[in-house]
């Protein structure tokens, strides 16, 4: 089987997804068409070399529909020759992209690819392809499958999770992120210029700097309404032990959405270019699937998966970057895989840097090589939750 190197790992900065948004003014395709062109200029491979475009994109809808992982790499130029695949598997999507492209590249059916995301959510609103699961609550029961903020307050509920306890989360989560940008630890971010549109978007643009635990105990729960007209008594069904859910979640410490794109070059040669080499190595890779009505839980299970199945322990891994699908999720995963609080999203997460859906995972990825980079350290692992309880995991080495 053919060895797995990331050769490069870049991503745009992530805005906030409404019109007064920094990439609003832009299509995906003219997103990510910045990064096509940062990776085409690095000069890593003659582009006539690459195998497939993976993108992950969840709502596939308007301006996403059609295949935008082959109608975008045309758009950009790339040869015709280069195959195209989009794929939605929630918010693990393209997680799932990079392991769908390291499967393909170790079983040699493939020597180059990129995979990665995009969700530009002010342009194509989640929800707005009408998917009738989130919309009809008898097929949704029947199915398992509920919103996430709903099973993140089902989760809070099991496991005895406090408000206090969700709101401290995410106030750690926007400490972090504002030092991390502050001192400029996202050394992947690719700014987006477009003088025509006016548009200089350099940072993630979702971070509050401003939060404080009472800024964040005066938000009301935002999920609350969707119980009261009938999941909570779906899910109480499901779970009798309990005597009602606890509505704890929060603009506050749920994650914030946002328009972003990644893109990572896969290759099963540790190819150089512009004096630049592999920056890690693919060791192994999970795709897991949990309880649906908990959501969110898969980054858990997926975690544990490729813990066990390379003969690891949590203390062997260097650092763990895992998808803060609202608050109770992290800390339904410390409290489950007894993570070093020092390990784990050392730089915040989807809380306060943002969670383009479609394009979290790879940017999670990219995170997760610069502070590898940064400490020079060497092992970590990203994983993703998706709803009905999907999750994926990566585990990586540096060379």
């Amino acid at each position: 089987m053919n060895p797995v190197f990331i050769i490069e790992s870049i991503r745009t900065p992530r805005a906030r997804a409404n019109a007064k948004g920094g990439l609003f003014k832009l299509n995906p395709y003219e997103l990510l068409d910045v990064l096509y062109k940062d990776i085409a200029n690095k000069n890593f491979l003659n582009l006539n070399e690459l195998d497939e475009v993976i993108l992950g994109c969840v709502t596939q809808h308007g301006e996403q529909a059609g295949n935008i992982a082959k109608s975008s790499s045309l758009f950009s130029g790339y040869p015709d020759s280069i195959s195209g695949l989009t794929v939605n598997r929630f918010c693990s999507s393209s997680l799932d992209a990079i392991n769908l492209g390291y499967l393909k590249i170790q079983s040699q059916q493939a020597e180059n690819i990129i995979a990665g995301g995009v969700e530009m959510m002010s342009r194509v609103p989640m929800l707005s392809d009408g998917a009738v699961i989130w919309t009809n609550l008898a097929i949704a029961s029947q199915a398992k499958i509920f919103l996430m903020g709903s099973g993140a307050d089902l989760i809070a509920s099991l496991y005895k999770i406090s408000r206090n306890d969700v709101d401290a989360q995410a106030l750690k989560s926007q400490q972090r992120a504002v030092a991390a940008q502050e001192n400029d630890f996202f050394k992947s971010i690719i700014p987006v210029i477009n003088q025509s549109k006016a548009i200089n978007c350099f940072k993630d643009e979702c971070v509050r700097e401003e939060t404080s635990m009472e800024s964040l105990l005066a938000l009301e729960p935002s999920f609350k309404k969707l119980g009261e007209e009938g999941v909570d008594e779906a899910q109480l069904n499901y779970f009798p032990e309990l005597k009602e859910i606890s509505h704890i979640h929060t603009a506050g410490n749920s994650p914030a959405i946002a328009d972003a794109a990644s893109l990572t070059l896969l290759s099963s040669k540790n190819i150089q270019g512009n004096d630049l080499r592999a920056r890690a190595k693919i060791i192994s890779v999970v795709t897991v699937n949990d309880n649906p009505l908990l959501v969110l839980s898969g980054c858990v299970l997926a975690t544990k998966k490729i813990l066990s199945q390379n003969n690891l322990q949590v203390k062997d891994v260097d650092l763990f970057e895992i998808h803060e699908a609202f608050a109770s999720t992290m800390i339904h995963c410390q409290q489950e895989l007894d993570i070093d609080d020092e390990k784990l999203n050392v730089n915040g997460g989807c809380i306060a840097l943002g969670h383009p859906m479609g394009a979290t995972g790879s940017i999670m990825m990219s995170t997760l090589i610069d502070e590898l980079e940064r400490r020079d350290l060497n092992l970590g692992i990203v994983a993703t939750s998706g709803a009905a309880g999907a999750g994926t995991a990566i585990l990586i080495e540096r060379v």
